[in-house]
């Protein structure tokens, strides 16, 4: 009796820890992928757009906000993303985004301030992208792994969500609308 009450527990941990792992993980981009409008990469980040977000700590409490100029333009299939971020204490950050597709037609994305690359996956109304974000902070600079989550959710606007973690510890959010300029 007794070695078969430890067969049953040993099933059900295993049951249960698989549970809690599923529950840690996070949706996957092709769950949106009837989603419209279509989020068409090249389309949405040409010419002009702004964007206005803010930044919280990994406790929720908002520490800045921010607006960014964006200027998108493509040249045979590559990006380029020229972004202008204007902080509540007047920092201003700049970043340059060459979104690069691959033969299967997917692209990758780097930046001034990105280390390595990230992988841009696109699926009806939405694009989910990871890389590695090196950011001043406390007079240093650190590398935060960023989850980016965008949604169109018009036309010509998008929401962005982004999760920023260190040492797989979530440490702040973004939240940020992206809108197109008007011609």
């Amino acid at each position: 009796m007794i070695h078969l009450w430890r067969s049953i527990s040993g099933k059900i941990a295993v049951v249960l820890c698989a549970l809690l792992l599923a529950a840690c993980s996070t949706p996957d981009v092709s769950l949106y992928a009837k989603n419209e409008p279509k989020f068409e990469l090249q389309q949405f980040f040409s010419g002009s757009l702004t964007a206005h977000g803010i930044l919280k700590n990994r406790s929720g409490e908002v520490i800045r906000y921010f607006n960014a100029t964006l200027e998108g333009s493509w040249d045979k299939g590559v990006g380029t993303l020229a972004e202008v971020f204007v902080f509540d204490d007047g920092e201003v950050q700049k970043r340059t985004w060459i979104m690069t597709p691959d033969a299967q037609g997917h692209y990758t994305a780097t930046a001034n301030d990105v280390i390595g690359k990230g992988d841009i996956n696109l699926a009806g109304n939405a694009l989910f992208m990871k890389y590695v974000l090196r950011v001043p902070y406390d007079g240093d600079l650190l590398d935060v792994n960023v989850d980016d989550r965008m949604y169109m959710v018009k036309e010509g606007v998008v929401m962005n969500e982004s999760v920023m973690t260190k040492f797989g510890f979530e440490v702040g959010y973004l939240s940020i609308v992206i809108q197109k300029t008007p011609q």
